[in-house]
């Protein structure tokens, strides 16, 4: 473990604040717009992300799975909410309804998977979401995030036109880390993420002046379910639980990951803990309006690009993280950074994620027959991903949100085909065909 000097600390203590606030700021506002709130609504729900998503770090890390790995508003569930609001108007349900479904589902699957911890019954999930399914997991998950974060690069003008110069200077604060990791002496290659959002923030102000965002700021208190209140919209409630559940596969993704690059295997103890933190988080994202929590898998690319795995600076950066939701001045302040460089940054890093997925497939040796329990439900989950949504509509509205999300579609392929099919043997007809032709 790489020992660091105080300011190492507080520089890499930093990092870790630009981080975790960059992959949480976006969620609850992208998430108010959609349910219609105001303003002002929206700044308080984005407190409560502030405040909470830094304790969810530091309880994790101090006392959960014991791991420098962000703990934040889960992307299988944000899509699925986004996907939820659009389709509100075509399932004939108020906005104020499907909240109310989302928040019941989401106590729902928290409160199932603490009687899961509570009477020692995780185990099952371990073996459903089997290495294989993991590998399907990270995979999608790159893919989902470079999507994400690559379309957050560019930036796009009110009537759908593309800000070119706003855009080059994304895909140039890209290359500026890129150079910084790849090029730089350890001192400087271990910070190039805080590097690239502090110069491409200063840059920007520079260049855009006319393109800077306003402080969001909130003075009230924060909000009990500002989606809607809890209800029995059953179609709702099985949709979000489902998607809830699979997220836990996060928890398994993302300790196994960072025990193969920290070297340090984990414990059951520690994957129960885990589960037991995320359950309860589950429960307080329905009550406050956030989105589900996990463990963020690509914290590993992170982890991979800055090569620091003290847990101290996680700790310190979870900290200031609910610091900013605690003054509201700061966290507005903040907010103001650019979304564009944001991404760019975060660009950069989850690069890392895709040399994790390739990995964890090194146990594996794949014939044309067994390619196909990974081919399979990857390219059939990007594929989806790549597919307007709207193509959907003709199939019951309740199954559209679930079967235009490639990433949870992809997951599902993956445990399907691990459950019913024996792949161990076509693995050994594959090495017997082999030792004939050697042996011929």
């Amino acid at each position: 473990m790489n020992r660091l000097s105080s300011w190492g600390t507080a520089a890499a203590s930093l990092q870790w604040l630009f981080f975790i606030f960059a992959n949480t700021v976006v969620v609850p506002i992208s998430v108010g717009a959609a349910f219609g709130l105001p303003q002002e609504e929206i700044a308080s729900i984005l407190r409560s992300a502030l405040i909470f998503t830094g304790i969810a770090c530091v309880l994790q890390g101090w006392i959960g799975h014991r791991y420098p790995l962000m703990e934040g508003p889960s992307g299988v569930i944000w899509g699925l909410i986004l996907n939820l609001s659009v389709a509100a108007s075509a399932m004939g349900m108020s906005l104020t309804s499907i909240g109310g479904g989302i928040a019941t589902g989401m106590i729902l699957a928290g409160v199932v998977v603490l009687l899961l911890g509570l009477f020692n019954l995780l185990t099952f999930i371990q073996r459903i979401f089997t290495p294989m399914v993991m590998s399907v997991y990270l995979f999608l998950l790159t893919f989902q995030l470079i999507l994400i974060f690559f379309e957050g690069m560019l930036k796009v003008g009110n009537e759908d036109t593309l800000n070119i110069p706003v855009s080059l200077f994304s895909f140039g604060v890209v290359i500026l880390v890129s150079l910084l990791k790849i090029k730089g002496k350890p001192t400087v290659s271990n910070f190039a993420i805080l590097i690239g959002m502090v110069a491409g923030w200063v840059l920007y102000l520079m260049l855009f002046p006319s393109e800077q965002g306003t402080a969001i700021q909130s003075n009230g208190g924060l909000l009990l379910f500002p989606f809607g209140s809890p209800n029995l919209n059953i179609g709702i409630i099985l949709i979000t639980f489902l998607a809830s559940m699979i997220n836990l596969s996060n928890t398994i993704a993302s300790v196994r990951a960072a025990s193969q690059l920290l070297g340090k295997a984990p414990t059951d103890r520690q994957f129960l803990r885990s589960y037991m933190l995320t359950g309860s988080y589950s429960v307080t994202a329905g009550v406050f309006g956030l989105v589900s929590y996990a463990p963020f898998a690509s914290s590993v690319g992170f982890l991979e690009s800055t090569r620091i795995f003290n847990r101290k600076p996680f700790l310190i950066g979870g900290g200031l993280m609910s610091l900013l939701g605690i003054i509201p001045a700061l966290g507005g302040v903040l907010a103001t950074l650019p979304i564009t460089v944001g991404n760019a940054v975060l660009f950069v890093a989850y690069l890392q994620l895709f040399g994790t997925s390739l990995k964890s497939l090194g146990g594996y040796q794949f014939n044309s027959v067994t390619i196909h329990r990974l081919a399979g439900p990857v390219l059939v989950g990007v594929g989806i991903m790549f597919v307007d949504p709207s193509l959907f509509n003709q199939l019951p509205v309740l199954l559209q949100p679930l079967v235009s999300n490639g990433f949870i579609v992809g997951v599902l392929v993956a445990i399907l085909l691990e459950k019913l099919i024996n792949w161990e043997k076509y693995e050994e007809s594959s090495q017997e065909l082999q030792a004939m032709k050697r042996s011929s």
